[in-house]
């Protein structure tokens, strides 16, 4: 197996993480009886020579790989070959040498493919399609394995080979698209067919059935009747038993349905269709897949999503917790779309207090997830459970920013968050953190009672000490602004223009006062000579002063002139409120809105308020609402935040719509 290893000069070779002199150790290692030895090599060699590019020493070793894996008697060898397989398939690091390689050697792959080792049949259906040179022996291997086989894994993987096969070698994906085709329909398992169907919505969606979900649906549940029975004993009452019945999982059957719903793409119809035939089965391990599932198509697509929202707040009363807390946390993500199911979190709410708080070890108590999910789908009837943990000793410290999302609804609670926030000290460390989720509160509940407590966390005010608070300053500003209560907050706010919170202050300041001349010159300051960040916020302050700001023009024109679109559309939106000049700011909004989705929203509010003038660009709000993908779903959005942030996208392009 290791003819040679010691005369090559692994110390002048490289990896990943530099001299490759520690390469033969593992290689020697993953012939080892130890096995957790043989899972720190290859773990090794995972890391430091499958990284995205081929080195030296990745060319060095494959041949012993080779070795390695035709000999029966050493163990693992199925991750070996997976192994290769990473190192040598095309498209991993554009470098034909590891492909190269890994061809030369590829007879062995033919040895492999009858082992008695299961998991080395398993990842050797993929080595054969992309090492072996001969389609038409490729695909009589494959079915001949599928004639053969008796191992459900292995079974399974050989859909997955034939797709392969299809987009590698189109010129002879006829007769694989036909075997795929076969092993969709009788007399196979229903595990299979569920495999080749999924394949076949990749590769060939016209070779679908017509009753595609309804047969998928069948197939999922009959297959799960069968695990159950096989599984059955599984369920004694030993430790094996319990700590399955606390949390069962098929990662097989999950892989087989996110195939299918992979494949179905923006076919948000039948991917609805299907997830509600998971999400109504009899098994809670199909159920807690469709909600993961679930969660995929909320997050990635737009469309009708009550039915399934409803489905998701059916599992809250499902006996293993398991089931609930997945649904729950999908739930918490969607916000004002989690509305369909507020009865069932109301009803885990009041069933289940001691879910309201949740403690992470060593770590602040929040607020649970079902009392979460129901504030923040704008549930009046979440105030009850919020108020007994406002009178308690130890409320979550972002109970604040859930209320927030209940708006006037939550005035009730208006004494209680007015209290807290007074008890605040503004020299602490903890203020910032503390402070915040209150501020949302009052200002999102509009509670002017509140001034006085807002007021003394604003560095400078009456009352305020320390300089801690500058760290919360801006949120203490634009809760004074919701509040409408600037006026009081002059002097203080005056104290801030030469501050890094100066465009706010300033902005605040116009609000209240109205004078050009003061905050003016500070936010073309901060315009200038700023920092990202605060030029951004300095152009909307000046697009607020409106035609008080034209001695800004120029440098919103240059502004609107970056190369970062993030940049351009306040400074675009600026010149648009201040001039009332349509020319030099649709084509920037027109380039933005292609270039930083994140940008959409922005230009969307900015089209709304311009009018008629932004005609030429009503087509981008129109599109928009058309399209079936969440603006942020490939833009790197947050998970949790971009489902609200696409709604929010949405609703701003229909008053697009009905004001242009």
């Amino acid at each position: 197996m290791f003819t040679g290893i010691d005369e090559v000069d692994w110390a002048s070779l490289r990896h990943a993480h530099g001299s490759a002199e520690d390469v033969p150790g593992w290689l020697r290692a993953l012939a080892s009886a130890d096995t957790a030895e043989r899972a720190t090599a290859l773990d090794g060699m995972y890391s430091a020579l499958h990284q995205g590019c081929v080195y030296d020493s990745t060319l060095a070793c494959v041949p012993f790989l080779l070795s390695l894996v035709a000999r029966e008697e050493v163990p693992d060898r199925g991750g070996i070959v997976e192994l290769l397989v990473g190192i040598g398939a095309e498209g991993t690091d554009g470098d034909a040498r590891a492909r190269e390689a890994v061809c030369a050697g590829a007879e062995v792959f033919v040895r492999l493919v009858g082992d008695p080792d299961p998991a080395v049949r398993r990842a050797t259906a993929p080595a054969l399609v992309h090492f072996l040179p001969a389609p038409a022996r490729v695909l009589d291997l494959l079915r001949q394995r599928l004639r053969a086989e008796r191992d459900e894994r292995v079974l399974l993987a050989l859909p997955e080979a034939l797709a392969l096969f299809v987009r590698r070698h189109p010129a002879h994906a006829d007769a694989a698209v036909d075997l795929l085709a076969e092993l969709s329909a009788p007399p196979y398992a229903p595990g299979l067919r569920l495999a080749a169907l999924g394949q076949l919505a990749l590769v060939a969606p016209a070779r679908l059935p017509a009753d595609l979900v309804p047969t998928a649906v069948r197939l999922l549940r009959e297959r799960s009747a069968h695990r159950a029975r096989v599984c059955a004993p599984r369920a004694a009452d030993s430790l094996v038993g319990r700590i399955w019945r606390l949390r069962p999982s098929d990662e097989e059957g999950a892989r087989l349905l996110r195939t299918l719903h992979t494949a179905l793409g923006d076919r948000v119809g039948d991917r609805t269709a299907l997830l509600g035939g998971q999400l109504t089965g009899p098994d809670p391990v199909d159920r807690c897949h469709g909600v993961w599932m679930a969660a995929a198509l909320l997050r990635g697509w737009r469309g009708d999503h009550g039915g399934t929202v409803r489905l998701l707040g059916a599992q809250l009363g499902a006996e293993q917790d398991w089931l609930p807390d997945a649904a729950v946390g999908v739930l918490a993500e969607l916000f004002a779309l989690a509305a369909p199911a507020a009865d069932d979190l109301y009803a885990l709410v009041c069933a289940r207090p001691d879910l309201w708080t949740h403690r992470v070890e060593r770590g602040s108590c929040t607020l649970g997830g079902p009392l979460k999910a129901l504030a923040r789908s704008g549930d009046p009837r979440a105030v009850p459970a919020l108020a007994h943990l406002l009178a308690g000793p130890a409320a979550p410290v972002d109970l604040g920013f859930e209320v927030a999302h209940l708006g006037a609804a939550a005035a009730p609670l208006a004494p209680a968050l007015r209290h807290r926030l007074g008890r605040i000290p503004p020299a602490s460390p903890d203020t910032a953190r503390l402070a915040a989720p209150l501020l949302a509160a009052v200002g999102a509940i509009g509670d002017e009672d509140a001034v006085p407590e807002v007021l003394r966390l604003l560095p400078g005010a009456p009352g305020a000490s320390g300089a801690r608070g500058d760290e919360v300053a801006g949120r203490v500003i634009a809760t004074l602004e919701a509040l409408g209560a600037t006026a009081r907050a002059v002097p203080a706010l005056r104290a801030l223009l030469g501050t890094r919170h100066a465009a706010v202050a300033a902005g605040a300041l116009w609000s209240a006062q109205r004078d050009a001349s003061v905050v003016l010159p500070v936010l073309l300051r901060e315009l200038t000579e700023g920092e990202p960040a605060s030029r951004g916020v300095a152009a909307d302050q000046l697009g607020r002063l409106g035609p008080a700001a034209r001695a800004a023009l120029p440098a919103l024109h240059r502004m609107a002139r970056s190369r970062h679109a993030r940049e351009r559309v306040p400074a675009a939106c600026a010149v648009w409120h201040i001039a009332a000049d349509p020319e030099p700011v649709l084509p920037v909004f027109r380039e933005a809105w292609a270039q930083d989705p994140r940008t959409r929203r922005a230009i969307a509010r900015c089209l709304t308020a311009m009018g008629p003038a932004a005609a030429p660009l009503r087509h981008l709000a129109a599109t928009e609402l058309a399209a079936p993908r969440r603006h942020l779903a490939q833009a790197g959005g947050g998970a949790v935040w971009h489902i609200a942030e696409d709604e929010a996208l949405l609703s701003a392009c229909r008053e697009v719509l009905a004001t242009v």
